[in-house]
């Protein structure tokens, strides 16, 4: 409950300070946790990061504003935390569809953005298992896109990728001689603008420390791939069902993660990057294929 409480007063105080410069630090203390634990376990939950919903809920007032009132453009541009003109039209535009000067044009049409406001519903019930594993420092290698956009999208951004890179992920898992096709995911450097995407494998160390020499890969592909260091850290580790897809069940497990079982397990989560492994399994196996998610995690102080 003091989870619940908590994150409905941190949206309270971005509603409060909708005018201001919002420390996201601040936000964060009102729900009792790390600005990390919150900024993450807000866009899970949401489907779109803090900066969006203040952006959003900001331009949804100014447009509202604009219709209702003979304030100047430039002034309420100032008032919501646009340093020019241009910068705020360009942003008015990308988000109501018409520029500041229209909003005050008798029947154009204006976009609203709802204050979020949290209900209490019964969840849960359900078994979810997990485990608890400390894992020592690690190197996967891999390539990588920078996502952009809500974490929404996550899914189709993935795909697209993975679909357009067929030949990387087929020399990794030849690299790695994985048989059982054990393919790794690694979601780092995630801010309020989106996160680093790697498609990755364990290989030896003779490729890891080769993979540029010519007589290995050539330069033409060699240039594809990094090395990833994945720190010492505790994760929570879930898995989801088996089945034949579990691409296509795993964000709801991810979903249920941060609304079930971190508001209880005395857990936050750590400023690490977030694992997934995929085990696929060929022949009659394949309604086997299950993932796992490591949840990178730190005791609640």
């Amino acid at each position: 409950m003091d989870w619940i409480n908590g994150l409905q007063k941190a949206i309270d105080y971005i509603e409060d300070n909708l005018t201001e410069t919002i420390d996201y630090e601040k936000v964060a203390a009102q729900s009792y946790s790390s600005s990390y634990h919150f900024q993450r376990v807000f866009s899970i939950l949401c489907g779109f990061t803090v900066g969006e919903y203040i952006r959003n809920r900001r331009l949804s007032l100014a447009g509202a504003e604009l219709a209702n009132s003979d304030a100047k453009v430039i002034d309420i541009a100032l008032k919501y935390g646009y340093e020019s003109p241009d910068s705020f039209a360009k942003a008015f535009q990308k988000f109501h569809g018409i520029l500041p000067s229209q909003a005050r044009k008798n029947g154009s049409m204006l976009r609203s953005y709802s204050r979020l406001v949290l209900k209490l519903s019964l969840e849960g019930g359900t078994l979810m298992d997990y485990r608890i594993e400390e894992k020592d420092e690690f190197i996967l290698t891999g390539y990588k896109r920078r996502f952009e956009g809500v974490p929404g999208e996550r899914e189709k951004q993935e795909k697209e990728m993975y679909v357009t890179t067929r030949p990387w992920q087929y020399i990794l898992s030849a690299l790695a001689g994985d048989i059982d096709a054990q393919h790794y995911n690694v979601i780092a450097n995630i801010d309020d603008t989106g996160y680093d995407f790697y498609i990755a494998n364990k290989l030896s160390e003779y490729y890891r420390n080769n993979l540029n020499k010519e007589y290995i890969l050539g330069t033409e592909f060699a240039s594809h791939y990094e090395n990833i260091t994945i720190p010492k850290c505790t994760y929570a580790i879930f898995e989801t069902e088996r089945c034949a897809y579990p691409t296509l069940v795993f964000l709801d497990l991810r979903r249920r993660i941060a609304s079930e079982w971190l508001p209880t397990s005395g857990y936050q989560l750590a400023d690490s990057p977030e694992i997934v492994v995929t085990h696929w399994y060929g022949g009659n196996k394949s309604d086997e294929r299950y993932r796992e998610l490591w949840i990178p995690i730190t005791p609640c102080e």
